[in-house]
C-alpha cells in the first residue's frame, strides 16, 4: 500500500525541526514519507492464539511485542471472520511498545487515562488475563463509544470503561491504581506517514497546547497512582516540547519519581538545553520510522520511589431486584457453565461489575464490566457482549460453523441446526455470538448494527 503523503506538502516549520533533531540522519527519515508503512495486528488470547490466526494469515513477529505480528495488507485481516470475533486487534506496530512496559502483573489494579481507540487497553487486558481491573478511560463521548465497542469486541470481562476528565478522576480515586497508562493527545507528528490529516491540523501553536494539556493529565495521574507505583508516558509525535520537555517538567515538579529503562532498546531521548535530568532523558524512548518497523513514537517509564501501599477507596456496591435476579440466574443454570454475579442494573441491562470496582455514583459510565443481558417483560435475554467474553467450553450449547458458514452468520443469516434453545456460535474456538434454535433452524442474534459482507 502505498503511502498518500508527499513531503511537500509537510509543514516548513516541522521539517527544520526535524533537520536539527537528527542531523545526519535526517534524510534517511525524510525517505520513509515514499515507504510502504508497515501493517501489524496483535493477538487477543482472551480469546484466541497465534497458531488458530496463522491458518488465515501469514505474520511475522513484531521483536517489542510477545504476541504483535505483522502482515502484508494484501491479507486484509480487518476484513475476517476472526477479526469480528476479536481473536486479534489491529494496531500500529510502535504503539504496542507502550503498553509492553507498564509491567501489568495479574491482579492489578490499571488505569488507561486516554483510552480511546483501545489499542493499549485491549493489550492490557490480555496481560491481566481476566484478574484485577481496568479502568479504561476517555473523556471525548463519541471515542468512549468505540473504545466500549472494542472492549466488547475482545471479550473483555473485567473493565469499566469511563467518559470523564481525568482530573474529575483523580479527585474520586486518589492513591487506587497500581500502573496507570497516559497515552497523551498530541500533535501527531509521529503519524504523518500514516494520517496525511494529521498534516492539516499540526501547527506550533497547536504543539504548545498539546504540552500543556500533555503536563495537566501528568498531574492527575499522580493524584491517581498508588505510592510504589508506575506510569508510561507517551505520544505520537517526535516532538522535544512533548516529549523530553515534558518529561524534564514533570521530574521537576515531582522529584520523588524517575524514569527507568524500557525493556526493550529502542532509540535514546534527547537532551533537553538547561535541564538538570538529563541522564534520565536519555532512559525515554524514541521510535523513528527510519530506524524501526513502525510509526513514530515516544514513551517514558516512570516509577515513584516510595514504598509500595494505598490510600484505599470506596469500593462498588451493587443491588438488584430479586426478582429480575431471579430471572437471570435460572437463565444462568441453564445455558452457561460458569457464574458471572449480575450485581448492576442500568435500566433493564444487568451488569457484572468487576470485583474490586470502584464506587462511580455521579459519574459517566460508558461501560460497567461485562453486560450480561437485558430483562424484557418476564424473561431475560443474553447480550453479545456476554457471548464474546465465553469461551466455547464455558457455554452450554455451541454451535461450530465453517468458514463460509461462519461468514453467512456475521452477515446475519439463520443457521441451520438441531439445538434448542440459546447457543454459542464459535468458529476456530472464537466466539462470535448468540443463535436460538428451535431444533430445525436457529435463530440469528448477531447485532444487527454489526452485520456485514466480509
Amino acid at each position: 500500500m502505498k503511502q498518500d503523503i508527499d513531503t511537500a506538502v509537510l509543514p516548513q516549520e516541522f521539517l527544520r525541526e526535524m533537520q536539527q533533531l537528527l542531523k545526519d540522519e535526517y534524510e534517511d527519515f525524510i525517505r520513509q514519507y515514499s515507504h510502504d508503512k508497515k501493517q501489524a495486528l496483535r493477538i487477543n488470547t482472551l480469546k484466541s492464539d497465534v497458531e488458530t490466526v496463522r491458518k488465515e494469515f501469514e505474520l511475522i513477529p513484531v521483536p517489542w511485542c510477545e504476541n504483535g505480528y505483522y502482515y502484508e495488507e494484501s491479507s486484509r485481516p480487518g476484513k475476517s471472520v476472526l477479526h469480528e470475533g476479536g481473536a486479534f486487534y489491529i494496531q500500529e506496530p510502535s504503539a504496542m511498545a507502550v503498553a509492553e512496559n507498564l509491567d501489568v502483573r495479574e491482579g492489578d489494579i490499571v488505569l488507561d487515562l486516554c483510552a480511546a481507540p483501545g489499542g493499549k487497553s485491549t493489550q492490557i487486558a490480555c496481560k491481566l488475563q481476566g484478574s484485577g481491573l481496568l479502568v479504561s478511560n476517555e473523556i471525548i463521548s463519541s471515542r468512549a463509544k468505540i473504545l466500549s465497542q472494542n472492549i466488547e469486541r475482545l471479550g473483555i470481562r473485567n473493565c469499566i470503561v469511563t467518559c470523564e476528565s481525568p482530573a474529575k478522576l483523580a479527585q474520586r480515586y486518589a492513591g487506587m491504581f497500581d500502573k496507570i497508562l497516559v497515552d497523551a493527545p498530541c500533535s501527531g507528528e509521529g503519524m504523518f506517514r500514516k494520517n496525511p490529516l494529521a498534516v492539516s491540523e499540526w501547527s506550533p501553536e497547536n504543539v504548545a497546547n498539546c504540552k500543556t494539556r500533555q503536563l495537566d493529565i501528568l498531574d492527575s495521574a499522580v493524584k491517581l497512582l498508588k505510592s510504589g507505583g508506575r506510569i508510561v508516558y507517551s505520544t505520537c509525535t517526535f516532538s522535544l516540547k512533548e516529549n523530553e520537555e515534558v518529561i524534564d517538567e514533570f521530574l521537576t515538579s515531582y522529584s520523588d519519581y524517575e524514569v527507568i529503562p524500557a525493556v526493550y532498546p529502542f532509540c535514546k531521548g534527547y537532551q533537553v538545553s538547561g535541564s538538570g535530568h538529563n541522564d534520565q532523558l536519555q532512559l525515554t524512548n524514541r521510535i523513528f520510522p527510519h530506524k524501526f518497523e513502525g510509526e513514530g513514537h515516544f514513551f517514558a517509564v516512570l516509577r515513584h520511589k516510595g514504598e509500595r501501599g494505598y490510600d484505599g477507596y470506596c469500593k462498588y456496591r451493587g443491588r438488584v431486584d430479586k426478582k429480575l435476579l431471579s430471572l437471570y440466574n435460572a437463565w444462568q443454570k441453564e445455558n452457561i457453565n460458569i457464574e458471572f454475579d449480575g450485581n448492576a442494573l442500568f435500566g433493564q441491562n444487568l451488569y457484572c461489575v468487576p470485583e474490586g470496582a470502584p464506587d462511580f455514583d455521579r459519574l459517566k459510565i460508558e461501560r460497567a464490566g461485562l453486560c450480561l443481558g437485558e430483562f424484557k417483560k418476564d424473561r431475560f435475554e443474553p447480550s453479545h457482549a456476554l457471548a464474546m467474553a465465553l469461551r466455547p467450553r464455558e457455554a452450554r450449547r455451541i454451535v461450530s460453523l465453517d468458514k463460509q458458514s461462519a461468514e453467512k452468520y456475521i452477515a446475519g443469516e439463520a443457521i441451520p441446526c438441531d439445538i434448542k434453545g440459546w447457543a454459542l456460535v464459535v468458529y476456530n474456538g472464537v466466539s462470535l455470538g448468540w443463535a436460538k434454535g428451535d431444533g430445525n433452524l436457529a435463530k440469528n442474534h448477531y447485532p444487527k448494527g454489526l452485520r456485514k459482507v466480509l
